[in-house]
């Protein structure tokens, strides 16, 4: 069995990844430091696939307690890195918070898979790095654009760090995956997202303001050049995404990638408006959503939406859950977060 590395694998993509991995086979060790997630998260990925991944908790901003970790892991054939800080609003608000996280822990990543020879990496990467694009869908030879935001900026060069590592480095081969609006939870409930806080992203929010949790959704704009004025994404099953991560280390640990670095879209191909996600959330459980128009966001595009080609080809993936699928095992997930609670208080 071949041991993989996956970094926050404790968090939403990554437990979701952990499982999907274990499912094929693959052994993995992750590394997490609880930031914005939970220890409980392993009770999940236990129940969902019968067996306890290895979890050491440390802060990968620490140089010296990376380069420490490989020189006990010499056998880590690949690595998966999602552990970066993923807000927009909050990285226009503390862009130097997402420049050490995203950057600084990503080169400390790179420095110790170069000494160590052969390595493969998949990085967490994302379509805000094609800024707001002139054509949908958005390809991958799109151009990039500057980023809307701190965030988008640490993707561009995240990305530009792995590519120029892997021109001098033939030995690391390397493939971001670009997704677009990863949402849902296992279809078991077994785990799903945990936002610590308010959340930042738009399904926890709508299943949180369904549940009562909070007052109201705020939606951003209603005045973009979209059909009902409200900005559009695209929206994949998690459990998708997380299956495409293994397709993609497949494909390096096979040696079956053509060049070093590789880049693919993950998405559904389709577009979904803020209110047509709203729309799908009262149609999926029965529940009205409380929420009001509020003023533009700093930091959105107006569209945004995936031509999934390269990868439905080459990866051989494609999403196969509907945006009903992803809302109804949001809102289940959000059900039993909240009975959960109940018992606690009781």
């Amino acid at each position: 069995m071949k041991k993989i590395l996956v970094t926050g694998g404790l968090g939403f993509i990554g437990s979701h990844t952990v499982v999907e991995l274990q499912n094929e086979g693959f052994d993995v060790v992750i590394v997490d430091n609880l930031s914005n997630s939970s220890e409980n998260v392993m009770d999940g990925i236990v129940a969902i696939t019968g067996k306890k991944p290895i979890f050491e908790k440390f802060d990968l901003r620490d140089k010296l307690k990376v380069e420490d970790f490989f020189t006990r892991n010499t056998d880590v054939e690949g690595v998966i890195h999602f552990a970066a800080s993923k807000a927009v609003g909050e990285s226009v608000e503390n862009p130097l918070l997402y420049y050490e996280n995203n950057i600084g822990v990503l080169v400390y990543m790179l420095q110790a898979l170069s000494k160590k020879g052969s390595a493969n990496f998949i990085f967490s990467s994302s379509c805000t790095v094609y800024g707001q694009a002139d054509e949908m869908p958005i390809t991958e030879n799109a151009p990039v654009k500057p980023a809307e935001s701190p965030y988008g900026n640490t993707k561009q060069v995240g990305e530009e760090i792995i590519k120029d590592t892997c021109r001098v480095n033939p030995q690391l081969s390397a493939i971001a995956l670009r997704y677009f609006n990863p949402i849902g939870a296992h279809p078991t409930v077994e785990i799903g997202e945990l936002p610590i806080g308010v959340p930042q992203n738009l399904l926890p929010y709508i299943t949180q303001t369904g549940i009562g949790l909070r007052e109201q959704l705020s939606v951003f704009g209603d005045d973009y050049p979209t059909t009902d004025g409200t900005c559009i994404r695209d929206y994949i099953h998690v459990v998708d995404v997380a299956k495409a991560h293994v397709a993609a280390l497949k494909r390096l640990v096979e040696d079956n990638n053509e060049q070093n670095f590789e880049v693919f879209n993950l998405g559904t191909g389709t577009g979904s408006s803020v209110l047509e996600v709203i729309q799908s959330f009262e149609r999926v459980t029965g529940e009205k959503l409380k929420y009001r128009i509020a003023p533009r966001r700093e930091g959105d595009v107006i569209q945004a939406y995936a031509d999934t080609q390269k990868a439905n080809k080459i990866l051989g993936w494609k999403a196969e859950s509907t945006l009903d699928d992803a809302m109804k095992s949001a809102w289940d997930w959000e059900k039993k977060m909240r009975k959960s609670e109940e018992k606690v208080s009781v």
